[in-house]
C-alpha cells in the first residue's frame, strides 16, 4: 500500500543508498517501506545517538548526503548531541523521525521541533498529501545549507494511504559562492601581489578547500610563489606536494615546523576557519605577517586576518593562480630541511610511572597501520597521538566526530559509517577510555560492520584525562576523573572481536600478525593500550596555559 512512510521511503531513496538507525514504533513503517520497496541499506546501529553518528561518519568520509532514523520521544532525545555536533561540523544529512501524532501529544511525547530547533536543527513535518515533496525539501535544505534536518512522520499520519509516489524534482543546489565586485576583485589582486612578493610565503588549506575542489589550484599556487604549506587537522593531504608540507597546523603540529611557520612573512588561509586549536591561541603567526583568508563565512573568523575574500576556496584560487602569471618562486620551501622540522618526540617506550609511554606507541604504530587506513577519532586528550603521528593522505581520510561540539562518546559508531562509506580500506579508530565507555554499545555495531577491516586503538589510562592534565593539575580533587580499570580487551572478545591487551611497544606486533591474515578471516581487532596518564599532548599544554 502506497503510505506516507512509503513516500518518505521512497522519495529519500532516490538520493541515499545507506540508513543508520535503530527501530522503534515511529518509524516502524518508514523501515518496512524502505526495506521492500527500495534498494537502500539499512544499517542497524545499537543505540539512537549512534545512528547519527554513523551517519554523519559516513559524509565525511564519502561526501555523499547522509541518512539515519529513530522513533519519537526518547528514541528521538537521545540523537540530540550527535545532532549538535554534526551541525555544528556542517554535515548534510536528513534525520527520519517519528513524532507525536495531529491529535496532539501523548505522556511521553516531546516538543521536538524545539529540541532540533535548539541546537540548530530544522525540522520538516510530512502529511497525508505532501509527503514525497516535503521530503525533496528536507533533502534540499540539508544539502543547500549544509546542515542536518530532521524529518518528521506524525504516528497517525505514518499508514494511511496517499496513492503512489508522485515523481519528484531534482533538489536544486546553489552554485559555488563567490561575492564578486571592486573590492572581493582587489583583495585577489592583492593576494597575488602579496605572494609573488613575499620571500617566505605560507598557504594554510582546511576541510573547506578540499569539499571545494581547490587541492590542484592550491598546489598550483606553492608552486608558481615556492610557497610552504600547512593544513588544519581535517584538511591534511589537500596539498598535492607533501614534501613541501608542514603537517598539521596548532598543537598538533612539529615545534620546529611551527617555528617555521612563524617565519612566513605572507600567509594565505583557504577554507579554514582558524579556530583556537590551529591559531595556537593567537601565536600561529608571527607579528608582521600579512594574512589573508578565503572563505566562506560572511566575514574574516579571526582578528588577525588582514585581507578578506568571501567565497568558495577553488573559485578564489583560480583567480589568484591567473594573478601570478610570471611570478618568481621564492625559494624558500627549498632552503629549509623538513625531515628533522617534522620530527615528533617518541618517547622511551616505557613511561617513568612504568606504563606504556602513549608517544612510544603512537610512532610504532604509525608503522605498523596499513596505509590504506581512514582514522576515526573520537575526542579527549589522546587527539594529539593520533594527529601527530598517523599521516593520513586526504581529508576524508581523517574523521573526527565530536571535535565541532567537543564532545566524547561517539567514536565506535564512527567505525560504522567510515567503513561502509569506504569498503576497500582499514578503519581505525581512536579512542578513550571514557568516551570509549561512553559509546560501549556501538562496539558491537562496529565489531559486526568492519570485521576484516576495523582496528580499535583503546587509549586506556584510567583518567579522563584531558581534564586530569587541565584541572587535576590546579590541584581539585581528582576523584571525579578517575575511571576504575577497564578491560575493553574481554569486552571485544566477548563480542566476537580480538581483544589484545598492549602493555609494552613490542605488544603490538599483534598488529602484524592480524594484517598477515586474509581480509576475510581476521576478526575485528582492538587493541586496548595501557598507556601511563603522565604525559601530555603537546596540544593540551597549549590548552592548559590559555585556560591559565
Amino acid at each position: 500500500m502506497p503510505t506516507v512512510s512509503a513516500h518518505v521511503a521512497v522519495t529519500l531513496a532516490a538520493h541515499v543508498d545507506h540508513v543508520f538507525g535503530v527501530m522503534g514504533n515511529g518509524n516502524a513503517y518508514f523501515l518496512d517501506a524502505l526495506a521492500c520497496q527500495t534498494d537502500a541499506r539499512f544499517v542497524p546501529v545499537r543505540h539512537e545517538s549512534g545512528a547519527v553518528v554513523a551517519a554523519d561518519a559516513f559524509h565525511r568520509s564519502s561526501g555523499r548526503l547522509a541518512a539515519a532514523t529513530t522513533t519519537y520521544g526518547a528514541g528521538f532525545t537521545n540523537t540530540l548531541t550527535a545532532l549538535a555536533e554534526a551541525v555544528q561540523a556542517h554535515v548534510p544529512l536528513v534525520l527520519v523521525v517519528g513524532d507525536e501524532p495531529t491529535s496532539g501529544p501523548r505522556p511521553w511525547d516531546v516538543d521536538q521541533i524545539a529540541m532540533a530547533s535548539a541546537v540548530g536543527a530544522r525540522t520538516y513535518t510530512v502529511g497525508r498529501t505532501d509527503a514525497a515533496a516535503t521530503t525533496v525539501i528536507a533533502v534540499e535544505h540539508a544539502l543547500t545549507y549544509r546542515v542536518p534536518t530532521v524529518l518528521a512522520i506524525p504516528y497517525d499520519v505514518a499508514t494511511l494511504d496517499t496513492g503512489p509516489v508522485p515523481e519528484t524534482p531534482i533538489p536544486r543546489l546553489p552554485s559555488p559562492l563567490l561575492v564578486r565586485g571592486p573590492f572581493a576583485d582587489g583583495v585577489v589582486r592583492e593576494i597575488a601581489t602579496a605572494l609573488a612578493a613575499a620571500h617566505r610565503p605560507l598557504l594554510l588549506a582546511g576541510r573547506g578547500a578540499w569539499t571545494a575542489g581547490a587541492g590542484d589550484a592550491l598546489g598550483a599556487i606553492a608552486d608558481a610563489t615556492g610557497a610552504l604549506t600547512t593544513t588544519t587537522a581535517l584538511g591534511r593531504g589537500v596539498f598535492p606536494r607533501g614534501e613541501f608540507d608542514l603537517g598539521v597546523a596548532g598543537g598538533f603540529g612539529a615545534e620546529a615546523a611551527m617555528a617555521l611557520v612563524r617565519e612566513a612573512d605572507v600567509a594565505v588561509v583557504m577554507g579554514a576557519s582558524l579556530n583556537q586549536f590551529t591559531m595556537r591561541f593567537g601565536d600561529l603567526f608571527a607579528p608582521g605577517c600579512h594574512v589573508f583568508q578565503v572563505d566562506v563565512a560572511p566575514s574574516a573568523t579571526h582578528p588577525h586576518v588582514g585581507g578578506y575574500v568571501r567565497g568558495d576556496a577553488a573559485v578564489v584560487a583560480r583567480a589568484i593562480l591567473d594573478g601570478l602569471a610570471g611570478a618568481t618562486p621564492s625559494g624558500w620551501r627549498e632552503s629549509v630541511d623538513l625531515t628533522s622540522a617534522l620530527w615528533h618526540e617518541r618517547g622511551d617506550g616505557t613511561a617513568p610511572d612504568g606504563r606504556l609511554d602513549p608517544r612510544s606507541a603512537a610512532a610504532r604504530l604509525a608503522e605498523l597501520l596499513p596505509e590504506d587506513r581512514v582514522v576515526v577519532s573520537d575526542g579527549g586528550h589522546f587527539l594529539g597521538w593520533s594527529n601527530m603521528y598517523w599521516p593520513v593522505t586526504a581529508p576524508d581520510r581523517m574523521v573526527m566526530v565530536g571535535t565541532a561540539f567537543q564532545a566524547i562518546g561517539l567514536g565506535f559508531p564512527s567505525m560504522v559509517g567510515a567503513a561502509l562509506a569506504r569498503p576497500d580500506a582499514t578503519v581505525v579508530l581512536t579512542t578513550g577510555d571514557g568516551g570509549g565507555l561512553m559509546a560501549l554499545s556501538d562496539l558491537e555495531s562496529a565489531v559486526r560492520v568492519a570485521a576484516g577491516r576495523g582496528i580499535a586503538v583503546v587509549w586506556n589510562d584510567g583518567t579522563y584525562g584531558a581534564e586530569m592534565h587541565l584541572y587535576g593539575d590546579k590541584g581539585l580533587a581528582q576523584e571525579p576523573m578517575l575511571i576504575p580499570d577497564v578491560d575493553f580487551a574481554g569486552v571485544a572478545t566477548a563480542l566476537g572481536a580480538r581483544g589484545v591487551v598492549v602493555r609494552s611497544v613490542e605488544d603490538l606486533e599483534a598488529l602484524t600478525t592480524w594484517r598477515a591474515r586474509p581480509v576475510a578471516e581476521r576478526p575485528f581487532l582492538l587493541l586496548d593500550l595501557r598507556i601511563s596518564g603522565t604525559v601530555v599532548a603537546p596540544f593540551w599544554q597549549e590548552i592548559a596555559r590559555a585556560s591559565g
